[in-house]
């Protein structure tokens, strides 16, 4: 059931036909696996913990530094040298303290990252490094679980949504392959802060999509945005079937 307060505070949203009680019902229910609380993770927890999605587990070793705050809005300056989690942790219980706060401040092993997105409804990849994207799109795979991936650097940002329960669906590594992690970083390429404000908005909304039970998600299709020039381009993505994560012989 839902609160009168709660009734009140997410009113906006259930006016929605597509969201209703029923879906924030849903919502209110749900687990979420944020990996990663910098530029992409930020506006995904901000606005995941205002939807009121019930628990939301918080991946993130580092630590806040002073040039992260050009674009990672969920920390400010007197979150410099804090822990990411901790820092996003104060900013999401002032904004919605009904949401549960599960914090992974440790880097996540393979044993660690199976456990984590067993216990979630969905996974949100708002890491900065092939490694930790592909060892959270195989823990994904293994465990059936949907998997929200956003990337963006410089002016350019990219989206895609790998839901290994339905059987049309790629993994992140039928697109991406063996990726290397000698890719340069926003650190050292740079990158603008509302590019990865919009590129983990929309990884937001589509959580809330597959959360509450509702739109078309992102799967099977990979959304490019150049934010150069204000563009935005879909390619349509099949799953390999001799994917060595996800392929038939591994399934």
């Amino acid at each position: 059931m839902l609160s009168d307060h709660e009734l009140l505070r997410y009113s906006r949203q259930i006016l929605l036909q597509q969201v209703d009680i029923d879906g924030q019902l849903r919502l209110k229910n749900s687990r979420a696996l944020i990996v990663g609380l910098g530029g992409l993770g930020a506006p995904v927890a901000l606005y995941l913990a205002a939807a009121g999605v019930g628990a939301l587990h918080l991946a993130d070793f580092d630590t806040v530094d002073l040039t992260n705050l050009q674009r990672q809005i969920i920390h400010d300056t007197h979150s410099v040298g804090q822990t990411k989690v901790d820092s996003a942790m104060g900013r999401l219980s002032a904004i919605n303290p009904e949401v549960t706060l599960v914090a992974h401040r440790a880097a996540l092993d393979a044993d660690s990252l199976a456990t984590a997105v067993a216990a979630v409804d969905v996974v949100l990849d708002c890491s900065d490094n092939f490694s930790t994207r592909e060892a959270v799109n195989a823990a994904c795979v293994v465990a059936g679980k949907p998997l929200i991936s956003g990337a963006a650097i410089r002016l350019e940002g990219q989206l895609s949504v790998f839901d290994p329960r339905r059987p049309e669906s790629p993994c992140y590594h039928c697109l991406y392959g063996h990726g290397s992690d000698t890719e340069l970083t926003c650190s050292e390429a740079g990158v603008v802060g509302p590019l990865v404000g919009l590129v983990g908005s929309l990884q937001a909304l589509e959580a809330l999509k597959l959360l509450a039970g509702f739109g078309e998600p992102l799967v099977g299709r990979l959304l490019l945005i150049d934010a150069l020039s204000t563009r935005f381009r879909e390619l349509r993505v099949k799953r390999d079937p001799g994917c060595s994560v996800c392929g038939t012989q591994h399934g």
